[in-house]
């Protein structure tokens, strides 16, 4: 199956039936008088988010919704039938943006929540209701209205405490196999993440947080280098984040000058999401000789004059990775305490994540706006640049 993060649908609701116009006829009744009846509301379009879903895949393949109209009234006072809503199921984490005016309808995190998006058409009335005892005979009725018709982009943004992120092969894939039981693929070449991983890392029991694994950054990535940044928008529900460095990087490269690659394709990216919480893991200890660590450690930390929480993991070998899942685990729950205390930190928090969001889009927009330009000047088919699926299933795995 093909993970597809975005798709643009049109939805359209249903037209209301119109109202009826006949009068009744009856044996041996001269005057039967008006018994048209009202038509039927026409069918609303709603969003249900779904647990079991992981992909917004059928939408590529089938962008336009139509739900059903209703039935126009019919004599004998019979109002017409109401249409059948149309619920369409998406994944846990779908935004809902409306593409002609740029309003978020709705960010869809709970399994189960239904938004509705497309308002059906109001039935027409039929002649009954304007009878009156000065209008015996009446020939007025209304028409039902149309439905709602709006052109949505839907938006899959992954379901993540805590997200990764580092260079390729800092061994941010290795560290979600450590802690959690996701197995996402691993191997001596960059780029072997293609999608996001997701993973439930169980502290103890009913101790839990999910954390989320994306394809690494590298330098010009907010230029569309690489992978690029389509998957950075992933992060932005995360809580925190990790930022893995890689202690005994292949090339030789500077371990330091890596990291600060990382913050300036972060900042450029979306400054909101630069400047949330992140905690530096240096990773790969086992590769650096004993008497050699604390010197390259500190050298990593004062280079990039770090003063957050940093830890040190062998991720191949399982070593630091308990102490960390506790202290993340520690650390959510309190963020958790402190919003159900004060509301303000909850809004706060809510409002942080539409601003990052909104910054993401902003900038992936413009990366396909300077992608198409390159592609119409290159006398190239204009392709869509984010349209660039993989063959991978994403999954919650436990």
């Amino acid at each position: 199956m093909k993970f597809v993060d975005e798709a643009p649908i049109h939805v359209q609701a249903g037209k209301g039936g119109n109202g009826c116009l006949s009068f009744r006829r009856e044996k041996f009744v001269e005057k039967g008088g008006p018994d048209g009846g009202d038509g039927g509301d026409g069918g609303s379009v709603y969003l249900l988010a779904d647990y079991s879903l992981n992909t917004l895949v059928d939408y590529r393949y089938q962008p336009r919704y139509r739900a059903e109209s209703g039935e126009p009234g019919r004599g004998r006072n019979c109002t017409g039938g109401k249409g059948e809503d149309l619920v369409l199921k998406v994944p846990v984490g779908t935004t809902v943006i409306d593409v002609d005016t740029g309003e978020t309808l709705g960010d869809m995190t709970e399994p189960g929540e239904r938004l509705l998006v497309a308002q059906g058409g109001f039935h027409g009335l039929g002649n009954t209701r304007f009878k009156s005892s000065t209008n015996r005979a009446p020939r007025q009725t209304t028409k039902g209205t149309e439905g709602e018709e709006r052109n949505l982009k839907l938006e899959l943004k992954v379901l993540a405490d805590v997200g990764l992120l580092g260079l390729p092969n800092a061994g941010k894939s290795t560290f979600i196999r450590a802690v959690s039981a996701a197995k996402p693929k691993v191997a001596n070449y960059p780029f072997t993440t293609l999608v996001p991983n997701l993973g439930v890392v169980q502290v103890q029991r009913h101790r839990s947080f999910v954390i989320a694994d994306i394809p690494g950054l590298i330098e010009g990535a907010a230029e569309g280098a690489g992978l690029g940044v389509r998957f950075l928008k992933h992060l932005t529900r995360c809580r925190v984040l990790l930022h893995l460095v890689d202690l005994a990087p292949f090339d030789g490269s500077d371990p330091a000058e890596n990291a600060r690659a990382i913050e300036r394709e972060l900042a450029v990216f979306s400054p909101t999401l630069a400047g949330r919480e992140r905690w530096l893991v240096l990773n790969k200890t086992d590769l650096v000789p004993a008497a050699e660590l604390d010197r390259r450690c500190n050298t990593i930390v004062e280079a990039l004059d770090w003063q957050g929480p940093v830890f040190r993991v062998a991720a191949i070998r399982g070593e630091g990775t308990d102490a960390l899942a506790g202290r993340l685990m520690d650390y959510l729950e309190e963020r958790k305490e402190e919003e159900t205390a004060d509301p303000g930190l909850a809004e706060a928090e809510r409002e942080s994540q539409r601003r990052m969001q909104r910054e993401a889009r902003e900038r992936i927009d413009e990366l396909r706006e300077a992608q198409r330009a390159r592609r119409r000047a290159a006398g190239e088919e204009d392709e869509d640049w984010g349209d660039d699926d993989h063959d991978v299933d994403i999954e919650y795995r436990h």
